[in-house]
């Protein structure tokens, strides 16, 4: 008969996309189920009509980290509050990629989540007078550098966009 595997060889780690807005509450139930995960929370100040009002939001919104057994991964499911699971596929890297966002978000640096821009990447403008427009990042050292392609011509415009106003494509 054969062993069983050893339980350290049946966890496994999982990017858990949650529904949206969903991310404190996925939290407690993994909290409720006793797996490990970690939500990076950010403190965050609005003022409403006069009135200040302080609270945590997700720094990666729609998304917590878990442990679990594999036997137990349908738990995840139990209150409709999972859009789906993502594996993570080297460990190893993604635990030391997790310890650098610890390190980070308890060094109390203020800090904002930018898509990762790379040469020849396609992206889509999402915001401003160009909204709905298509084109690729020319020089990921200056993301704002975006060519937007005229193809019958065989030329390219670049234009200098924020950051923020650009969204991936796949």
């Amino acid at each position: 008969m054969d062993d069983p595997l050893p339980e350290a060889a049946a966890l496994r780690w999982w990017v858990c996309h949650t529904r949206p807005r969903c991310e404190k509450k996925f939290a407690a139930l993994m909290e409720a189920e006793q797996f490990p995960h970690y939500l990076p929370l950010l403190p965050s100040i609005r003022r409403y009509a006069g009135r200040t009002k302080r609270f945590t939001k997700p720094l990666f919104p729609g998304y917590v980290f878990a442990l679990v057994p594999l036997a137990r991964k349908t738990r995840l499911y139990q209150q409709d509050l999972l859009a789906r699971l993502i594996p993570v596929d080297d460990e190893l890297r993604f635990l030391r990629q997790l310890d650098d966002v610890k390190a980070i978000v308890a060094s109390g640096y203020e800090l904002t989540v930018r898509p990762l821009l790379t040469r020849g990447r396609r992206v889509r403008v999402s915001g401003g007078p160009l909204h709905g427009l298509e084109g690729y990042v020319d020089d990921p050292t200056n993301p704002q550098g975006v060519v937007l392609s005229v193809d019958v011509l065989q030329q390219g415009l670049h234009v200098r966009l924020p950051a923020e106003h650009l969204h991936i494509l796949p």
